[in-house]
């Protein structure tokens, strides 16, 4: 515990103020510039109604896929250990350093006509180029690392020792894990869902790669930024940092309390 002696407790001080304000005085100065009417006017748009909506419902469908296809591989990672683990983990996170554009050229590389997975898809009518289902592919890909190691810590904090009682009074695997793996982890469960779905709106630069038109919001804030400035940009921006705040405190209500430090 810090004393307030301590010449350290005033440089830890002085750093957190100074990283609260890097944060909050664009936001601060973003948000109190556009007018109530122009906010109004700007939510009541049908073009931005349309973007906003596309982008939650985008990004709810990524965090659906993220939860069928991450759920089960979060738990093996979370219970077993295999050679080149760390590997695959590594492998997991690499959406998240990537730089957005090389997602979307890589992506691109892969559902174009010139790769074979793009011909076949092209010849079972499935069109991701220009589509919402493109959308998708992209959020999917830069969310669901999000999902994947909030699941895998979520499942990890379950001791195996109830897992094996369940066991051995006679439950089968799949009645431990959704009878009790699953509830005791859903919070975690549901926090990752939550980070999947804000980071995939969030996502701009691998999406107008794939799908320029639809435009999802942050793809009509750089639009609108674009053609007609910061004046016709900014109330958008705002209704989304709004949405996005929103999201994050919904995550802090359903994350998991942290545990209490060994003394």
């Amino acid at each position: 515990m810090l004393n307030r002696r301590e010449p350290l407790f005033w440089i830890s001080l002085s750093c957190g103020l100074v990283v609260l304000a890097f944060i909050t005085l664009p936001l601060v100065k973003m948000i109190s510039g556009p007018t109530a009417a122009t906010m109004r006017q700007t939510i009541v748009d049908p073009e931005v109604r349309r973007s906003i909506w596309l982008s939650l419902y985008t990004a709810g469908a990524a965090a659906l896929i993220a939860v069928a296809i991450g759920t089960p591989f979060a738990y093996l990672l979370a219970r077993r250990d295999f050679p080149g683990k760390k590997l695959v983990e590594g492998i997991i996170d690499l959406p998240i350093v990537i730089p957005h554009p090389v997602v979307g050229i890589a992506l691109l590389s892969l559902v174009g006509r010139n790769f074979w997975v793009g011909r076949l898809l092209h010849e079972l009518g499935v069109r991701l180029m220009g589509s919402v289902s493109g959308i998708i592919m992209v959020l999917t890909f830069v969310g669901l690392p999000f999902y994947l190691n909030a699941a895998r810590e979520g499942f990890a904090g379950v001791s195996p020792r109830l897992e094996a009682v369940a066991r051995s009074l006679g439950a089968s695997g799949r009645q431990t894990f959704f009878l009790v793996t699953l509830p005791l982890a859903w919070r975690s469960l549901l926090a990752g869902i939550i980070m999947c779905c804000a980071r995939a709106i969030s996502e701009f630069g691998a999406v107008v790669i794939i799908a320029y038109h639809p435009m999802i919001a942050p793809v009509l804030i750089y639009e609108r930024f674009e053609s007609f400035g910061l004046k016709y940009s900014q109330p958008v921006a705002v209704w989304l940092i709004f949405l996005c705040l929103t999201l994050f405190l919904l995550l802090r209500l359903v994350s998991p309390a942290p545990r209490p430090a060994a003394r």
